[in-house]
């Protein structure tokens, strides 16, 4: 957290005249696990005179304000909603810095209202999101979760004999779609080219061809990605156009038997359309390292389809979005 805050007190600094804040006595709220903030941050390093308020994941505004309403700055989980009606509230807030690169928690709309900096920590977890997406094309192919479980139930044998007949495709064979490329993106290339696999991309702007051949890639329209890829590996944004971005259209674009990962975000893909692909066939299996809503409930429709089908449960690996949440990530961002 160091460098953020320490990031925070050159912001003040350069902030047009109009809006500048002093260092001095600067107020702080972290909306977010205050553990974590303590192990990584040296607070010696940064001025005595600040002050610094631990909100924690309270999501009550009158709470919020009572603890930190006059607060200049918010520090907030990626994932953490800092509404509109807070940031109305706060008559001294002039810059929200999200923890990570996520910030579709904050009200951008009432933010630029009141003339409030939205800042992330844009690159920091590239390579730990990359490693997450490779090892859930890994797990999936090699059905790892099911290995596993095969094993505890005394059933290694019947796992491996079925398996070897039907035969384990090795990553590098596959020709992977990676839909959204920015840093995160880059990176899960750049580990996918060392496998040997074909790797294609989509995004909004071209690479240059010589970023293209850097990295070893080609671009693709969306829908040929999800033509003829094998695996479709998910690095978009969480917005209103991407929202459900998967849904029951593009699913049935996808070639069949193809496997879909998703390291972004959960909101991104359409619960109901994901399960009904993967149960007609469409779709041979899915790594998720989010789900949404979150925080997952043991309610949500993923999770209770995979309760109530065990065939259906073979099909999808999950882990608890924790991408970026590596040590070399928190010294990165911290």
């Amino acid at each position: 957290m160091a460098q953020v805050l320490s990031g925070l007190r050159l912001f003040c600094r350069l902030l047009p005249h109009q809006i500048k804040m002093e260092e001095k006595n600067m107020k702080i709220m972290f909306m977010t696990l205050p553990d974590r903030v303590e192990r990584f941050t040296d607070f010696n390093a940064l001025p005595k005179d600040w002050e610094y308020v631990w909100a924690g994941y309270e999501k009550n505004i009158e709470k919020l304000l009572e603890m930190g309403g006059d607060a200049d700055a918010i520090l907030a989980d990626a994932i953490a909603p800092v509404p509109g009606d807070l940031i109305e509230a706060m008559p001294n807030l002039k810059i929200i810095h999200s923890e990570g690169v996520g910030y579709e928690g904050v009200d951008l709309a009432a933010a630029d209202r009141k003339h409030v900096y939205v800042c992330n920590n844009r690159g920091a977890n590239k390579r730990a999101v990359a490693e997450q997406t490779v090892m859930l094309m890994l797990m999936v192919l090699r059905r790892a979760a099911l290995g596993h479980q095969k094993v505890l139930e005394g059933q290694q044998i019947e796992a491996k004999a079925g398996w070897s007949m039907e035969g384990i495709p090795e990553l590098g064979s596959m020709h992977v779609g990676i839909i959204g490329m920015g840093d995160i993106g880059i990176e899960t290339a750049k580990l996918l080219h060392a496998f040997g696999c074909k790797v294609s991309y989509n995004k909004r702007y071209p690479l240059s061809p010589g970023l293209e051949e850097e990295y070893h890639v080609s671009y693709l329209s969306a829908e040929n990605i999800l033509k003829n890829c094998d695996i479709v590996s998910l690095h978009i944004p969480s917005n209103k156009d991407t929202f459900e971005y998967m849904d029951e259209e593009k699913f049935s674009m996808m070639k069949e038997g193809a496997i879909l990962i998703n390291t972004a975000r959960g909101e991104v893909v359409k619960n109901e359309a994901l399960l009904s692909a993967l149960r007609s066939g469409r779709l041979a299996a899915a790594g998720l390292d989010t789900l949404a809503p979150e925080p997952v409930k043991s309610d949500n429709p993923v999770v209770t389809a995979m309760k109530e089908d065990a065939g259906l449960a073979a099909k999808i690996t999950l882990s608890p979005h924790i991408g970026g949440l590596t040590l070399q990530t928190f010294e990165k961002i911290y």
